[in-house]
């Protein structure tokens, strides 16, 4: 059983008094802190950690968040329409909020700190996070997600967890080089990201703990868990057509 401290309890009591139903899962820190996972649709993530409140590519279209706690970190991986909203953004803003993204991003929003492959930013005492590359490999699929744009994963570290948010991507070498990754979000869709096989075989690479598909749309994952019988790895499917 997870206890929570009181400022955990009463973010996590705000987003569900806004009445959206949102899927969430509490799980620990290595540190021995409440971290609890939102899950609202396709790539639009919540994290909240210890007081803490994370986005990562917040849509409207997703949630009203108008209606739920402001941000103290957004994570935009790309300038597509399904991960960056502006709209969704501003409404989540207070006067410290670190809002970070890909460059691309950047030229298209003000307040934005860009971040490209490599790059890391340290947000608190406890909160970093460094961007990570995104990019297709099939040779007919080049076009959705280029290697040379600088589309962004993200690696979030909090109280000693890190926390793998893929963004749009293939099986890429760069995943060989992730370090310890305890939770892992990897998108499952094709043409754009990855078959169900190449999930698996990132998985494979990166060895999370719990692995998270993500941006699945109308990916049929019945048969995905069964792929990784061999990895010792929690796979957990929520609802992120």
């Amino acid at each position: 059983m997870i206890t929570m401290n009181h400022v955990q309890q009463q973010i996590l009591e705000a987003f569900a008094a806004s009445g959206q139903n949102f899927e969430c899962e509490n799980l620990v820190t290595e540190g021995g802190h409440e971290l609890s996972l939102l899950f609202f649709r396709h790539a639009s993530l919540g994290i909240v950690w210890d007081g803490t409140v994370i986005y990562a590519d917040p849509l409207m279209e997703y949630a009203d968040y108008a209606r739920l706690p402001k941000a103290d970190l957004v994570l935009v991986t790309h300038e597509h329409y399904d991960h960056f909203d502006e709209k969704a953004i501003r409404v989540l803003l207070k006067p410290d909020t670190v809002i970070v993204g890909s460059r691309e991003v950047s030229h298209l929003m003000s307040g934005v700190t860009p971040l490209s492959p490599g790059d890391g930013l340290r947000v608190s005492a406890s909160v970093a996070v460094r961007a990570v590359a995104a990019y297709n490999t099939t040779p007919s699929h080049l076009q959705f997600h280029p290697k040379k744009r600088g589309d962004n994963g993200y690696v979030l570290t909090l109280d000693g967890t890190t926390i793998y948010i893929a963004g749009d991507t293939e099986v890429i070498p760069e995943m060989a080089s992730l370090g310890k990754i305890d939770f892992a979000f990897l998108p499952v869709n094709q043409p754009y990201t990855m078959t169900p096989e190449q999930a698996a075989e990132a998985t494979r690479i990166i060895r999370p703990e719990i692995l998270y598909p993500y941006h699945t749309t109308d990916t049929d994952l019945s048969s995905f868990s069964a792929m990784l019988d061999d990895v010792p790895v929690s796979v957990r499917i929520y609802p992120m057509e």
